[in-house]
């Protein structure tokens, strides 16, 4: 009883000495447009305390003694600020932070525990020192990542990572703004992600993972995930123009709409279009046209909430000349830059909206909603095979369709507090539901005469899901994340070639579990474990034949990495990681379209290194290998078809204090195999860029400069079997499409 009554009077007097503790809050925001800033690390200085400011920039100390602190702000590309603040008993000091735009300093940037499972600093280093100033720029921003265009500029890219051909999408999932990017059971192929909607110079950050680990991603979610952000708030209007080689013009503008009122009052909005034309490099001239309109409000709805609406639209129209066989550029009949069929081209377009509401509840749970919605049209006329089937009239095809794409992503999470420790959880649901109005692919003539449908039909999707994350902060170095997620497919296929005309379902589910292990030692080093389930789905015009089978084929994989830096202007980011795919996607090119294949393994390294060679000059590299094989294959013949083995990239990046600025820059792709047993190989190739800016304080001068050796190379290359007008026999070689020749472009960028 004695016992009782003194455990009861220790938490008694426990809780009455807590009561008279007191705390810190406030919120930390952007001095230029005074809107709140995630993710700021606050440090109480010598008191091993940090914490990390939430989506509506606030943060929180409690049960601090009556006494004397000292506060460290700090953010990658920011000033750092340092206040002295004194609690007193029952007290809780609210302090209001603005932080400004610095120079990168690399001795500055902390390894953190407190964000050790979302940690993107190589991006946020990356994305203050390289600016993106073209499309193709954006993509590039992940470390690993290649892209190639085969259709001048139009069509999506193709994309390769971690020992993947990827083609448009198939297995890594794009968002933007949390909107997805991937296109399901589209026209062209399994998950086409179209990026060519977002205006480079609206970027503000992007934020990736390579690898199935992240429970709130889903669909495609195999070789990774990227989300890019768009800015919330322009510090000034601007206006943007360019012109460069071969009858290349663009021009931008973004306009701020609230200026000085919105900043009083923590909104912002505005508005931005972008206008681009080409003929680009090609003999026939490609008549590029490319439009978007954007438009974006942020801003508090009440103190704990805020409200982010973003509309788009983007309209694309284009002539390309597609791949050129090996033998045609051998043998004369056709130039490096020429076609065999000079009518191939496209047109498409896609018009958003999203809104996004996060609110912040006094008890401290973060609640997230997003509804998002758009239309989407796209059109291709492709000619892969050339005379193979139809040796009068050709190959050429037309990949059409008109889409409805429905959504939905909500979560709620907590933070709570035991002792050292902080337990964070996050409960989410995600809705997303395509319709497709008569996907077609048919055989046509001179992109004018259709010749013989060979689909044509309604596609309806549907994607539900729940996830429960759970990130434990055991203590000030060791952090443990695990989490699940259950994925419900439910598709449908309406044959308008079949009589009568008929729908067909298929539907299927799967469970993805996630775990992964980190440790800092110091804020120097930390090392992780990565391990977790994925998938990608298939296309609902190969499942639903097949009854629903193989509909959700899984992917596990695992990563063993460190995060560090050996000298304080130095960082480093190194992984060894594998992955097994239960279900290989095969591009076929006779029929443009995507097909199941068998399992996979792939396994390899990562490692990418930032350094600061003075105060003014950065050096980064980026290496890549892999070892992709198909299981259950003969030695030999078990090759991966175009999936690169070794990819590097890097190079120097210059920010002086006289405005000026500039990179030299190189990508390398070594070698491939592009059939499964290695007896054709698409070549490698090494291309530099370069960029140089003058900066003042209204405008800003800029010159770039695409491949600056004048290199000759093959951009995009598949092993193909074709026939030309005048061959008796098809051949299987390599078709390629010619890779940029030297390009320089001027640009003008007016502020105000």
């Amino acid at each position: 009883m004695k016992k009782h009554l003194l455990l009861l009077s220790f938490i008694f007097v426990s809780f009455i000495s807590y009561a008279h503790l007191g705390g810190i809050s406030g919120i930390v925001t952007h001095q230029a447009t005074n809107l709140p800033m995630s993710g700021v690390t606050v440090q109480l200085t010598g008191l091993g305390k940090s914490t990390v400011t939430n989506e509506n920039g606030k943060y929180q100390f409690e049960g601090l003694v009556s006494s004397k602190y000292k506060i460290e702000f700090s953010h990658v590309g920011y000033k750092p600020q340092v206040i002295e603040v004194v609690v007193s008993d029952n007290q809780t000091q609210f302090i209001k932070m603005l932080l400004s735009d610095a120079d990168i300093e690399l001795s500055e940037v902390v390894v953190s525990s407190q964000r050790a499972h979302d940690q993107q600093l190589i991006n946020s280093v990356d994305i203050k020192l390289r600016p993106i100033t073209n499309s193709q720029e954006i993509l590039r921003m992940v470390p690993g990542l290649f892209i190639g265009q085969h259709a001048g500029g139009g069509k999506a890219e193709q994309i390769f990572l971690r020992g993947f051909d990827l083609d448009h999408g198939t297995d890594i999932r794009l968002t933007v703004d949390g909107m997805p990017v991937n296109m399901v059971s589209h026209a062209h192929g399994q998950g086409y992600a179209d990026l060519h909607f977002v205006i480079p110079e609206l970027v503000q950050g992007v934020d990736f993972k390579k690898g199935p680990y992240a429970t709130d991603k889903g669909n495609f979610t195999t070789a990774g995930w990227v989300d890019f952000r768009t800015k919330d708030a322009l510090e000034r209007s601007f206006v943007k123009l360019e012109a460069g080689q071969f009858d290349t013009y663009r021009a931008v503008a973004g306009i701020d709409l609230l200026g000085q009122k919105g900043k009083d009052k923590s909104q912002a909005a505005y508005i931005a279009s972008e206008y681009s034309f080409t003929n680009s490099y090609f003999d026939n001239p490609q008549n590029f046209n490319r439009l978007n309109v954007f438009g974006k409000y942020h801003g508090h709805i009440t103190p704990s909430t805020n409200l982010t609406f973003t509309a788009s639209t983007f309209w694309s129209k284009w002539n390309h000349s597609g791949q050129i066989p090996d033998r045609a550029l051998e043998s004369g009949l056709i130039g490096f830059y020429g076609s065999i069929d000079p009518t191939e081209g496209g047109e498409t377009s896609r018009t958003n909206a999203n809104v996004q509401l996060v609110t912040v509840t006094p008890s401290n749970f973060v609640i997230k909603n997003q509804l998002f919605y758009s239309n989407y049209n796209f059109e291709l006329f492709s000619n892969f095979t050339f005379f193979l089937e139809d040796s009068l009239n050709g190959d050429q095809i037309k990949q059409k369709e008109q889409r409805n794409l429905y959504g939905y992503n909500g979560s709620i999470s907590k933070q709570a507090y035991v002792g050292k420790s902080s337990w964070t959880t996050t409960v989410g649901v995600q809705y997303r539901h395509d319709l497709t109005d008569r996907s077609e692919l048919s055989h046509t003539k001179d992109r004018s005469v259709t010749l013989d449908p060979y689909q044509l039909g309604d596609v309806n999707e549907l994607n539900a899901s729940v996830y429960a994350d759970e990130l434990i902060q055991i203590n000030d170095r060791f952090t443990v994340n695990a989490g699940v997620r259950l994925d419900y497919f439910r598709a449908s296929y309406q044959d308008y070639l079949l009589q009568p005309v008929t729908r067909n379902h298929a539907a299927d589910a799967i469970i993805s579990p996630k775990l992964n292990f980190y440790y800092t030692f110091n804020p120097r080093v930390q090392l992780y474990l990565n391990s977790g389930k994925g998938f990608h789905s298939n296309d609902t015009r190969v499942v639903v034949p097949q009854g629903g089978k193989q509909i959700l084929p899984g992917a596990y994989g695992s990563d063993f990495g460190v995060i560090f830096k050996p000298f304080p202007k130095m960082f480093i980011n190194a992984a060894a990681w594998y992955l097994w795919m239960q279900q290989e996607f095969v591009y076929v090119g006779d029929a443009g379209v995507i097909e199941p294949s068998g399992k996979s393994k792939r396994q390899g390294l990562d490692l990418s290194v930032r350094y600061q060679l003075t105060k003014s000059l950065y050096a980064d590299v980026d290496l890549s290998t892999a070892k992709p094989r198909a299981i259950g294959e003969t030695e030999g013949m078990n090759y991966l078809p175009l999936a690169p083995v070794f990819t590097s990239t890097g190079g120097l990046s210059l920010q002086m204090q006289n405005g000026i600025s500039g990179s030299l820059r190189y990508r390398y792709l070594a070698n491939r195999a592009a059939n499964e047993d290695n007896s054709i190989v698409a070549k490698g190739y090494f291309v530099g860029d370069m960029q140089l800016n003058y900066a003042k304080k209204n405008y800003n001068l800029g010159l770039s400069v695409q491949n600056l050796l004048n290199t000759k190379w093959k951009e995009t290359q598949f092993a193909t079997l074709s026939r030309l007008k005048n061959e008796t026999e098809p051949v299987e070689e390599i078709h390629f499409t010619p890779g940029t020749p030297f390009f320089a472009k001027l640009s003008l960028t007016l502020f105000f």
